[in-house]
């Protein structure tokens, strides 16, 4: 089987090392070469034709992000940053890489070693079958909707992965202030979800912000699940539709688990809801969004042209969950449609 040839991007020569050694440790993968800089890395793109590269945000002569945003129009390929806790993260997926880590700040060599076991390794193979093509912006020709939503005890569902948090923003931009509560799983590593909430907020009509438990689910508000080790749910509290987050167990490996939250809205919500899944490497939120659907609720898919991994979207569709398949532009303009029928 050929292995994943992988180019680390590293200013630090530990870290670089660590990484390098981390991940030729994985029999599916090969690093092929380093490079300390952002004009190391072009040249070892164009002589080793990498499948994968990591790239520290932070590097001398030019940064992660400048570097990806002049990179990708001519060699096009799947970037995985490597990130202190900041809001850069989010300009380089911006930019064009498909995922993020957050970089172990303090840790000790074998807690570095542990990192790239359990986290990096997953991370190169998912992006190793990426499609960086998706993420070329696709311009929304029509206005997204005209109807209008009259009911507005109904709840919206999103549960995304790898290539989400784009596609998140794509579809909340689209939302106006009219939209029914809105609720989301979107995978992510702790603290990174609040700033991500920060800055969909600033650029969407619609609010948003992390979730905690006792946030009543209202007209023209997004929350977003938090990072870490608890699950999202929706209880029905008075009347209201509110979330608790509850620490648990990885369900279908990650927590919080976008099945969870959607198993929830199944139970409590019923038919008053749209479920929608997007792109992601998996299954997670295939088995939620067919109890949504068996419930009487309306349910979109995203579509494998527009997906960065069609992974979690296709599995919902081959198991019957998804009631309509969508590009990315057209799915905020069908959940409109959907929500002025209810």
């Amino acid at each position: 089987m050929r292995r994943i040839r992988v180019l680390v991007v590293e200013d630090s020569l530990l870290f670089r090392e660590i990484l390098v050694r981390g991940l030729s440790a994985d029999p599916e993968i090969e690093v092929v070469a380093t490079a300390k800089d952002p004009f190391e890395a072009r040249d070892a793109i164009i002589a080793h034709r990498p499948d994968v590269m990591t790239l520290d945000v932070e590097l001398p002569k030019m940064n992660g992000i400048e570097f990806l945003r002049k990179l990708m129009p001519q060699h096009p390929l799947p970037v995985i940053v490597i990130s202190s806790l900041s809001s850069k993260v989010f300009d380089a997926l911006n930019a064009g890489a498909v995922d993020f880590v957050a970089k172990p700040v303090g840790a000790s060599g074998i807690q570095i070693e542990d990192f790239v076991k359990n986290e990096l390794i997953e991370k190169v193979k998912v992006a190793s079958v990426a499609k960086v093509s998706a993420k070329k912006k696709t311009v929304i020709q029509s206005p997204v909707h005209n109807e209008k939503v009259a009911n507005k005890n109904l709840v919206v569902a999103i549960g995304a992965s790898t290539g989400g948090t784009e596609a998140i923003a794509t579809v909340l931009k689209e939302f106006d202030t009219d939209i029914p509560g809105v609720v989301i799983v979107q995978h992510m590593p702790p603290k990174f979800t609040e700033m991500y909430a920060q800055r969909l907020d600033n650029m969407c009509k619609v609010r948003v912000k992390e979730a905690k438990t006792g946030d009543v689910v209202l007209p023209g508000q997004v929350l977003i699940a938090p990072g870490g080790d608890a699950h999202m749910q929706l209880v029905k509290v008075n009347g209201n539709f509110q979330v608790v987050i509850k620490k648990g167990p990885k369900v279908n490996g990650h927590c919080p688990s976008v099945d969870v939250l959607f198993q929830s809205v199944a139970e409590v919500v019923k038919n008053n809801a749209v479920g929608i899944i997007l792109t992601g490497m998996g299954g997670d939120g295939a088995k939620g969004l067919l109890e949504m659907k068996k419930a009487g609720a309306r349910t979109i898919g995203q579509d494998e042209s527009t997906c960065i991994v069609y992974g979690m979207p296709k599995v919902a569709y081959e198991i019957g969950a998804v009631e309509y398949q969508e590009k990315l532009p057209e799915i905020a303009k069908r959940t409109y449609s959907l929500l002025s029928k209810m």
